[in-house]
C-alpha cells in the first residue's frame, strides 16, 4: 500500500486538498487501496486539513470517483465504517496502522 504525506510541510488545507485529488487521480487504476497522512491537529479538536480531506472523501464517494474511505479513529469510536472496515480489510490488514486508532490517517479505497 502506498502512503502519502500531505501535511509534512504544514500547508493550507485548500493546498492539501489539491494534493489529495491530485494523488488520488494519479493512483485510481493503479493501487486498489492508498492511505494519506493528514495529521491530527494541534488544537486537539482535529485540523483543517483533516476536517477537509474527510469533506472531500465524503463527496467523491457521493460521487463514485471513489469506492470508500476509512478514518484511522473508525477502529476505536463507532462511526459507521464497520461495514466498510470488513469489506476492505483484506487490503488494509497488513499496514503499520490497522487497528491502532491514528486520527491523522484516512485509507481510501480507489476504483
Amino acid at each position: 500500500m502506498k502512503s502519502f504525506d500531505i501535511k509534512s510541510d504544514m500547508p493550507l488545507a485548500s493546498e492539501a486538498g489539491r494534493r489529495l485529488a491530485l494523488i488520488i487521480r494519479n493512483c485510481t487504476g493503479k493501487d486498489k487501496v492508498i492511505k494519506i497522512v493528514h495529521g491530527y491537529g494541534s488544537s486537539g479538536i482535529g485540523g483543517s486539513i483533516k476536517t477537509a480531506v474527510h469533506k472531500s472523501l465524503r463527496s467523491k464517494v457521493s460521487n463514485g470517483e471513489i469506492k470508500a474511505y476509512i478514518p484511522g479513529e473508525a477502529f476505536s469510536v463507532m462511526m459507521g465504517f464497520d461495514e466498510v472496515i470488513q469489506m476492505y480489510s483484506n487490503l488494509i490488514q497488513s499496514d503499520s496502522d490497522y487497528k491502532k486508532m491514528n486520527d491523522g490517517i484516512t485509507y481510501i479505497i480507489l476504483k
